[in-house]
């Protein structure tokens, strides 16, 4: 129990002591209103002070004078706080006994658990969640302050945009534009190469010298980021000064637990500033590597908690680099700790960084306007085919073959007693066959003048340009260097593997990056961790690549521009200015589906052993629970029969499957809440702190025995069967080269898909209903159902598998240009429809398409009366109009669901539409899908 925690409290005493607490925590001294001495210190906070209101909770003062109002509620009450803002606000603005006092300008509303905060001299004031209190301190910095920080987003003046690239100019006029609208979050989306890092310096400038922002946290995920930023704002010079950054502000980046107050910029690692919430020490080496790749620490996580040296409002605004990764999980607690605006910065956005930064993206700078602007480069893609690539192969029984343990790479040469048969997907794990390595790289030697005609030196040799090789895995890496070694004729430095498991990555990436040797690297996992070398030419993926995010940053190593005088000094032989790179596709990577989501495993680089000895010793994590489920369940798919047996026999019957699924279900949501479920029925008058820890107990029986069967004899049997797992090194089966030609030599397959697709549409636009709108009249389109397209969506996979319609998408990208990209199955279908069925000239994302059609509605509607429609009925109106991109029709129902419920529901629309609103949603639904 809680120190201070009475049995029997109330609901409302258990929330004012954890509000005392918090405020003592935050340098506030809790007094009652009999006891009341302001004098006690720079901050008093009085409970149940009186009002002509009546009694507030809490009133705050700062210097004697009062500045605030607590309303504290109870925990349930959580989920309302919002609901509560006008009693607070009636308190603020009422006069306190005593005293004729102004209205009081800073107000929360408190559980003790979720704390909300309005400063009501903002512009438009809105509450916001905060961590915890302000500090006395700073609410009395605020008042001499004047005006509050949003007040002084409008003292920012116009850009100067000499020295800046346009990019550049529309990403910090639409982030300050941001800023006035009080959005708390923003996402700024830049190409790789265009200036991200001096973008974000110089919107820090203008916030430092015109909004008097206080303090700015520039966070990076490794120490070597940190190290380029800080580099990067001690040569940066404002074009509205002739002195630089460092002149002007102080620039302090974080090495250990001291931080000085009196600096404008701190940079600093997201494992730097956890350890600070956490009261920690951390050492720099923890640093060097991006925070998800780390090995098991084999402890429970620590959430962060309250550091009197670093308040919650100690920095105004937090620049997230790199924000596409690593702050997801345990470490978004840094970010949701401080009361801060977040800006994000990355080139390779997925769904999660839309989520996390409210869908607010205040500047879309993507990697083919950077090609369109010179600001990166552009690429072809040759394609190598092989028939065991494609096919994989068989190893008839009898036949002897070398087996090779895959980590000690011991040898053994033995008889198959049955045949082998492998697929493309097995091959580099079960088998290897470096006849199908050798065939693609000698076919990548023989092609390589093909694709860079001009590189031969003046004696007439041709020069390999820097080229970088994505591998499968270590052993796949030290295969095809070897081979690289043997068909180029080269030596060791020609070309060398780049990992973080090689013996010295940095000076073999510097070496890369700066020297004539090696020509070629291999790399298996240092892709999103500093390997921008911008004199490579040529990327060769001999592994294919599902997330489009990762895809995207693997791409986006040969994007970097370099001048003709820096080129050459690595290729000699160089003749002009990179213009563009070349992927050599020897996988198919380029013709996959791509996914956004997220891997099952969340510890891709931790060693089994270190998992399996974490749970045995207690540690308990959704992360190491998920991530040891997904390496049960590979290990499923390759235990023998016999050895599964062996397995269920010290697992206590249970399966490999049984034991992963148990993993999984300790943490899964669903099962969570019944849990909680379960607690509330039975034990409905139980005070809430009671019943979170019944609710604890519980979920934590559930992991003790998802956990219970791992021991020392199962774990030493599972690390023992895996280590004999071995790969058949397949010598028998020589590989012969299919293809090898430019992508565009390999079109005919897509344009076949292409016609099959609009054959399909066209025969059956008579038969099914959803067809028969899309050919008949333009305002039957109104009558479309989201279950119409869904159900003819399933019916054409069901068909033909080959044209689902984001495969069908990729078919066109390939031989048109299109617009924009679907966020899913039923949007591409819809934009597919409406271009073969003549609508649409362009293949156009359906998103864009309906966004077009608003623009117009809304211009027809304002026709002759200005503005028709109020701030409020436009913000309806565009929820609708969201709706309909994704949805495809909107009805009045709809209106009782999300996102409309949160607003009012069909009521609201009611109130401010009146008889119109049925007659808009009608008329949105025709004039949107047209």
């Amino acid at each position: 129990m809680p120190q201070g925690m009475i049995m029997n409290q109330t609901p409302e005493q258990m929330a004012r002591d954890n509000i005392d607490r918090q405020l003592s925590a935050s340098g506030w001294i809790v007094q009652s209103r009999k006891q009341m001495n302001l004098n006690a210190g720079l901050g008093i906070a009085v409970r149940e002070y009186r009002t002509d209101a009546g009694p507030a909770d809490y009133v705050l003062f700062v210097d004697v004078k009062p500045v605030g109002i607590i309303e504290a509620k109870r925990e349930e009450e959580g989920v309302r706080l919002t609901a509560h803002e006008d009693q607070s606000k009636f308190y603020a603005d009422s006069k306190l006994k005593y005293l004729n006092n102004d209205p009081l300008p800073f107000v929360y509303e408190s559980t003790g658990q979720i704390t909300r905060f309005t400063d009501y001299s903002d512009p438009k004031p809105r509450s916001r969640p905060e961590y915890a209190f302000h500090r006395p301190e700073t609410f009395r910095e605020w008042f001499k302050r004047g005006k509050s920080l949003r007040r002084r987003f409008f003292d920012i003046p116009d850009l100067q945009t000499n020295g800046l690239r346009d990019c550049q100019i529309t990403a910090i006029r639409n982030l300050e534009e941001s800023f006035r609208g009080n959005q708390p979050k923003a996402l700024i989306q830049m190409a790789t190469g265009s200036g991200k890092t001096y973008t974000a310096i110089t919107f820090i400038y203008r916030l430092l010298k015109y909004a008097k922002a206080k303090r700015v946290l520039f966070l990076v995920d490794t120490k070597n980021l940190g190290e380029q930023a800080e580099q990067e704002f001690m040569a940066y010079m404002p074009n509205d000064d002739n002195r630089k950054f460092t002149e002007l502000y102080g620039v302090h980046r974080l090495k250990s637990s001291f931080v000085p107050t009196d600096n404008q910029v701190y940079i600093g690692t997201i494992q730097r500033l956890y350890a600070l919430l956490k009261n920690e020490e951390l050492d720099e080496t923890a640093e060097e590597a991006n925070p998800n790749e780390v090995k098991w620490e084999k402890r429970e996580p620590v959430p962060v908690g309250y550091n009197e040296k670093l308040p919650i409002e100690f920095f105004d605004f937090v620049v997230i680099d790199e924000c596409h990764r690593s702050i997801y999980n345990l470490w978004k607690q840094v970010l949701e700790y401080f009361d801060a605006f977040l800006i994000g910065l990355t080139a390779t956005p997925d769904n999660r960084t839309f989520g996390f930064f409210n869908k607010n993206i205040v500047s879309e700078y993507t990697h083919e306007q950077a090609v369109f602007d010179g600001v990166n480069v552009g690429s072809d893609v040759y394609l190598i085919e092989t028939e065991i690539t494609q096919k994989g192969a068989t190893i008839w029984k009898g036949q002897y073959v070398d087996h090779r343990e895959t980590l000690s790479r011991k040898k053994r040469w033995e008889q198959l007693d049955e045949d082998v048969v492998y697929s493309r997907i097995e091959l580099d794990n079960k088998v290897v066959n470096p006849n199908q390595i050798r065939t693609i790289i000698r076919a990548f030697k023989e092609h390589l003048p093909e694709m860079f005609p001009d590189r031969y030196n003046e004696q007439n040799e041709f020069e390999i340009p820097k080229t970088l090789i994505f591998a499968k895995t270590d052993s796949h890496a030290d295969d095809i260097i070897q081979i690289v070694r043997e068909e180029f004729g080269e030596e060791n430095r020609f070309c060398k593997k780049i990992t973080c498991k090689s013996d010295d990555p940095k000076s073999t990436l510097a070496q890369f990056r700066n020297d004539y040797y090696p020509r070629i690297a291999v790399t298996v996992d240092m892709i999103a961790t500093g390997t921008d070398v911008k004199p490579l030419e040529c990327l060769v993926f001999m592994r294919d690549v599902k997330s489009r995010n990762y895809f995207e940053q693997m791409k986006g190593r040969g994007t970097r521009i370099i001048f003709l005088d820096d080129l050459r000094k690595v290729s000699p032989s160089a003749r002009t200015t990179k213009d563009h790179f070349v992927i050599v596709d020897a996988v198919g990577v380029t013709k996959s589906l791509k996914t956004d989501s997220r891997p099952m495993e969340k510890k891709p680089g931790v060693p089994l052993k270190d998992l399996l000895a974490a749970i045995t010793v207690g540690a308990r994590d959704e992360a190491l629970f998920t991530t040891l489920a997904s390496r049960l369940n590979r290990l499923e798919k390759q235990f023998t029969d016999k050895e599964k047996a062996a397995f269920a026999e010290k697992a206590n019957g249970r399966t490999l499957n049984q034991v992963a699924k148990e993993l999984l279900n300790a943490f899964n949501p669903d099962t969570l809440e019944d849990l909680r479920l379960k607690v509330e029925l039975e034990n409905p008058g139980a005070a809430p702190i009671e019943k979170e820890e019944k609710f604890k107990a519980l979920a934590a029986a559930l992991q003790h025995q998802a956990a219970s069967i791992f021991n020392g004899e199962l774990n030493a049997y599972i690390e023992n069967v895996r280590k004999v797992h071995e790969q058949i090194i397949d010598l028998v089966n020589p590989d012969e080269l299919t293809g090898a030609g430019w992508d565009k030599d390999n079109k005919d397959r897509a344009g076949e898909i292409m016609k099959t697709f609009a054959d399909w549409i066209i025969r059956h636009k008579d038969e099914i209903t959803a067809l028969q709108i899309f050919y008949g009249q333009p305002f039957k389109r109104l009558d479309l159902t989201y279950k119409m397209i869904k159900d003819l969506a399933e019916t054409i996979i069901a068909d033909k598998p080959v044209l689902a319609p984001l495969n069908v998408w990729r078919v066109y990208q390939q031989l048109e240009s299109v617009n924009g990209q679907p966020k899913n199955e039923l949007m591409a279908l819809v934009a597919l429809i409406r271009k073969v069925a003549g609508i649409d000239a362009t293949l156009t994302d359906y998103d864009r398409t309906v966004n077009r059609n608003f623009q117009k509605w809304i211009l027809k509607k304002n026709a002759g009366q200005h503005n028709r429609f109020t701030e409020e009925q436009m913000h309806w109106l565009r929820m609708l109009k969201d709706h309909i991109a994704a949805s495809v029709h909107v009805d009045s129902d709809d209106l009782d669901y999300t996102p409309f419920d949160a607003q009012g529901g069909k009521g609201k629309m009611w109130q401010l539409f009146g008889d119109e609103m049925n007659s808009i949603i009608d008329e949105m639904n025709e004039a949107l899908a047209a």
